[in-house]
């Protein structure tokens, strides 16, 4: 059987989970009266510190749907060069909202707030408008580091002084939470907008839920109906999600270690090179250029052993950790991904 480790977005919902989601209490979500998805909602809102939330199909249209509602046409975000709004959500936000993008180069996904400050925009007609500003806690595609909270605080007050809103893409923000100790409505007090996603590492099929302002939540539920997103009987969806909150997030610190565990046995080969934040969370990202082959060639030779893992570009390679694979799935991991290595080591002399 194959170890897939290509994304946390490969788990399957758990026999526990199925159950609870064949049992939830259902009614219609667009009248706000499906009681298990309203349960839900609140149950996030809580743990992040905010006032309210709405359940939405992905975590991609939490995102977009957060840009929609603070920022007009012609304005501008400001995010890292490798973070999932800028790579792949398909421009939606110049898409649908008229909203250009200025991304800030990266070594890990992490900007300073003086490289974030020197950013925004002076007010000009002929510019656009600094209007939003998006912290990815954890980082996704650069590998999973965990932003430090002071500077995530930094950030949002050099925002809201300077007129623009702030946003936390939240996918894995758990996994930072239990990667530092530090509660998730810490990591969100003051932001503007931040999402919690389900469907990675907490397991579930489907879903993640948007939280802000009870304003704010009033318009992102409008946006959320235009774009297709309002469901009906959603609490079948919503129940999995509250199954994961009660049950799901002490794996999500052993899939950080499991993660480690693989960091550990890969970080001192010949021909690999990893960021100094590396193995903090769920997510490895390491280079294979140093080896003489494209990430595809690493990639096959890994799953040609039964062990899948992602080719970002040309020389990046992503490793992730979550519920679907166990510690003895992980050491065989890493001893394939060890083993690869270094026949590429040897094969370049």
């Amino acid at each position: 059987m194959t170890i897939d480790l290509y994304s946390d977005t490969q788990t399957r919902p758990t026999p526990g989970m199925r159950e609870a989601m064949a049992r939830a209490v259902v009614g219609d979500e667009q009248s706000d009266s499906d009681p298990t998805t309203r349960a839900l909602c609140e149950r996030v809102a809580a743990l992040l510190g905010q006032e309210d939330g709405v359940f939405m199909p992905s975590g991609t249209m939490c995102n977009l749907v957060s840009i929609l509602v603070q920022t007009q046409a012609g304005d501008e975000i400001i995010v890292d060069d490798q973070s999932h709004i800028y790579n792949t959500e398909a421009a939606g936000s110049a898409a649908i909202g008229g909203v250009s993008v200025a991304p800030l180069r990266t070594p890990a996904g992490i900007y300073s707030p003086e490289q974030f400050e020197a950013a925004i925009r002076t007010p000009a007609r002929t510019a656009p408008r600094s209007r939003l500003v998006s912290v990815e806690q954890t980082t996704s595609f650069s590998g999973g580091s965990v932003w430090e909270l002071a500077d995530m605080r930094r950030i949002r007050d050099i925002a809201h002084a300077r007129g623009l809103k702030a946003h936390i893409d939240g996918a894995r923000l758990l996994n930072a939470v239990v990667a530092t100790g530090i509660p998730a409505a810490e990591y969100a007090a003051g932001f503007d907008s931040v999402w919690l996603d389900l469907s990675k590492g907490l397991g579930c099929p489907v879903g993640a839920v948007l939280c802000g302002t009870k304003d704010f939540v009033v318009e992102a539920w409008r946006w959320k109906y235009r774009l297709g997103g309002a469901m009906r009987q959603s609490g079948v969806l919503a129940a999995a999600g509250l199954y994961a909150l009660d049950h799901h997030i002490e794996q999500l610190a052993a899939d950080n270690a499991n993660l480690r565990l693989i960091h550990e046995a890969v970080r001192d080969l010949p021909g690999l090179a990893f960021d100094p934040t590396a193995g903090q969370s769920n997510i490895l990202v390491f280079s294979v250029e140093g080896l003489g082959i494209p990430a595809a060639a690493f990639a096959q030779a890994c799953l040609a052993e039964d062990v899948r893992v992602r080719a970002i570009g040309t020389h990046q390679i992503r490793v992730t950790t979550h519920l679907d694979v166990d510690r003895a799935g992980v050491t065989r991991a890493a001893e394939v991904i060890r083993a690869a290595a270094l026949r590429f080591a040897d094969a370049l002399g």
